[in-house]
């Protein structure tokens, strides 16, 4: 879903799922093929946390749909997770990050709207988040891509997935060894 986004079957789950810019659980509504879908991003009973999210990579090149702070492009983690108390601030959470970069992304920029003035510490907090940004060039003329970090050579696969999920240690196996 990431990657084929002219297939016609995305874009039936986009016609279905999709809203303010990102794919959406679908409730009760939805069937449960959709439900164990989506919950694959979080790691939904999986005992091994988020780790689709921790797996994938966006390389951003300015020509995309990254979204700056659900993504993880910059950093090493989502910009939502290394500042969690910021994304709980902007006017719009999904924005891209080619729109942020295009109005202004350092410390004072016009790239920052939020929904009130901030306080002391959270200007702080946009000066380290700017400082993460500084050395980031985007350039126009290429698409963004998706990097699979467990398997960067060949990208994503069925079996590669498969074989990581059942040799991942999950707290629930540690607990079961743990008490032994």
């Amino acid at each position: 879903m990431l990657v084929e986004k002219d297939g016609l079957w995305y874009q039936i789950l986009k016609a279905r799922y999709k809203e303010e810019g990102r794919l959406k659980e679908g409730g009760r509504e939805s069937s449960m093929w959709w439900r164990i879908m989506y919950g694959i991003r979080s790691g939904v009973s999986l005992g091994v946390g988020s780790w689709f999210e921790d797996n994938v990579h966006s390389l951003v090149g300015g020509r995309g749909n990254t979204y700056f702070w659900t993504v993880n492009w910059v950093g090493g983690v989502p910009l939502r997770v290394r500042f969690p108390h910021l994304f709980e601030l902007p006017e719009n959470r999904w924005v891209m990050v080619e729109d942020i970069e295009r109005r202004g992304w350092e410390d004072g920029g016009d790239g920052w709207f939020w929904q009130r003035r901030l306080l002391y510490w959270e200007k702080e907090s946009i000066t380290k988040c700017s400082l993460l940004l500084h050395d980031v060039v985007l350039q126009a003329h290429i698409h963004d891509k998706w990097r699979w970090l467990i398997d960067p050579i060949h990208g994503y696969s069925v079996k590669g997935t498969y074989h990581y999920l059942m040799t991942v240690d999950t707290p629930s196996e540690r607990g079961l060894v743990d008490n032994v």
